[in-house]
């Protein structure tokens, strides 16, 4: 791997997560699996990491994650809304205490006045009811805003194992 950042983060969230006992499960969309990647390059993540998803697409999303249609009418893929019910499916289809999820538009194309190239949307949720989001920004090209989202997700992760006593 090559970003320190990534690897230190995820080095991170892995001790976080193993001294609770606990395993983490992944919904990721526009990260195309980053997240997951970072994470089992780690020797030994497999204690503590069961599962991702990659659902980049609506169908996905509703087939292994349950997001709901109506869901994805109302407020697009790319919505805080779907980011919750991607975070609250991976851990309904997994094993895990604790999950993120990540769906936004790295480009260069398919943004919108209302929804930009860089808009991401994250969740994160934990088998004790626990269900945040938060939308971001982020510049830069298409590897640069997969690259920030990624980092964002596992800062959340890390932030929410540190938090919560489930």
């Amino acid at each position: 791997m090559a970003d320190a950042e990534l690897l230190d983060l995820s080095t991170a969230l892995g001790l976080a997560l193993q001294r609770r006992g606990w395993q983490l499960a992944l919904a990721e969309s526009c990260t195309g699996g980053l997240v997951a990647a970072a994470i089992t390059d780690i020797a030994g993540s497999s204690a503590w990491f069961d599962r991702g998803f990659v659902t980049y697409s609506n169908l996905a999303k509703q087939q292994m994650l349950g997001v709901n249609t109506a869901t994805l009418v109302q407020h697009g893929a790319v919505s805080a809304e779907t980011a919750l019910e991607m975070a609250s499916g991976a851990l309904v289809n997994s094993t895990a205490q604790i999950s993120a999820a990540i769906t936004g538009i790295a480009g260069p194309g398919g943004g919108s006045e209302h929804k930009p190239v860089g808009m991401v949307c994250f969740a994160w949720a934990s088998r004790d009811g626990h269900l945040e989001s938060q939308t971001m920004q982020f510049a830069g090209d298409r590897a640069a805003v997969r690259l920030q989202s990624a980092k964002t997700a596992l800062a959340g992760l890390l932030r929410l194992s540190l938090a919560l006593d489930l």
